[in-house]
């Protein structure tokens, strides 16, 4: 592969963001010093976006999916046809700094990265929207949310270990990427496909991190909420989460979460949340295409002779900042 850096922008009705998000990423890779490209792939834009494009940004290369097919997919088809061997996968809403880059190059000199992500503030404030991903557990449950920073700033000078590499900025080894098949798309149109993605990077024995001092700037899930219903968008999440467990978890861990199902789908039903019902209909309906993509990582995980469990790798996350000082993202300190 040609070493440099291929920017891969996943667009649906985003024109209003480009002048706003595009000259900021064309200058960080002028900073970076390293050959580039950016690449916008359209999922089926009404509001003119390709066009657009074509006019006022002739230099970013666009691709347009012949029908509307979510984050996932979108982001496989702009990763396929990126001709470097780093690639950025960037939400449509999120302003790079100038520097963005210079300091996660870096990681990639170690051949068992996988890939990077740096800090998301607020797009018009400071505010830490993403810190480092902390891996916890709620019984058998894996708990997505966490974030974590050191107290101390200067010992986070050569980067934290993640569990996952927010979607929103993800810089990854497109090898790596590759040999993962990239997204699950299972998972489309949108949510928790970046935690399973990083997941199975860890599982076979790569590596995530996030890098404090590189700052993007993120307009929170703009594309989503403009898009998308309320209750559409907590059926897709909830449905997601089933899948996420339902092809990570092993063995007596797996069967302890699958008998907390009907309990829970009983509290559910109790408080009217009906919307989990839809997500449990929705998730029994792709059993086969689980099955399948747990036998493909299964049988990568065999090519590669190396296979972690969760539990391992959240082990390993939370060995490495043992009798640290851990602050969330509102400055309260964490215990581990």
């Amino acid at each position: 592969m040609v070493a440099g850096i291929s920017v891969v922008i996943p667009n649906y009705n985003g024109v209003h963001l480009f002048d706003q998000t595009l000259p900021t990423v064309e200058q960080a890779l002028q900073n970076a010093g390293k050959p580039s490209e950016i690449i916008v792939v359209d999922d089926c834009s009404t509001d003119g976006s390709v066009e657009y494009l074509l006019k006022n940004y002739p230099s970013v290369k666009v691709i347009v999916n012949p029908r509307n097919r979510g984050f996932s997919a979108t982001c496989n088809f702009g990763a396929a046809t990126a001709k470097y061997d780093k690639i950025l996968l960037l939400n449509s809403d999120v302003k790079l700094t100038p520097t963005y880059f210079n300091n996660q190059l870096r990681y990639f000199d170690k051949p068992d990265t996988f890939g990077v992500m740096g800090r998301i503030i607020g797009w018009e404030d400071e505010k830490i929207q993403d810190g480092a991903k902390l891996p916890t557990f709620h019984g058998v449950k894996l708990k997505t949310s966490g974030n974590y920073l050191l107290k101390d700033e200067t010992q986070m000078q050569d980067g934290l270990y993640s569990m996952y590499l927010s979607g929103a900025n993800a810089f990854v080894d497109k090898e790596k990427f590759l040999l993962l098949s990239g997204f699950n798309e299972l998972f489309s149109p949108f949510y928790s496909e970046d935690v399973d993605l990083s997941l199975r990077a860890w599982r076979l024995g790569f590596k995530c991190y996030y890098d404090y001092n590189s700052v993007c700037k993120h307009q929170v899930t703009t594309t989503i909420k403009a898009s998308c219903k309320k209750k559409f968008i907590n059926t897709i999440y909830n449905r997601n989460k089933l899948f996420l467990h339902a092809l990570h978890l092993d063995g007596a861990t797996k069967l302890a979460w699958y008998s907390q199902l009907m309990p829970e789908l009983l509290m559910r039903v109790v408080t009217f949340n009906f919307s989990y019902v839809q997500s449990l209909q929705l998730f029994l309906q792709k059993q086969k295409e689980v099955k399948t993509s747990r036998e493909e990582f299964e049988r990568l995980a065999a090519k590669l002779n190396t296979r972690k469990t969760v539990q391992e790798v959240s082990s390993f996350i939370r060995d490495s900042i043992k009798g640290k000082a851990l602050l969330d993202l509102k400055g309260k300190e964490i215990q581990l």
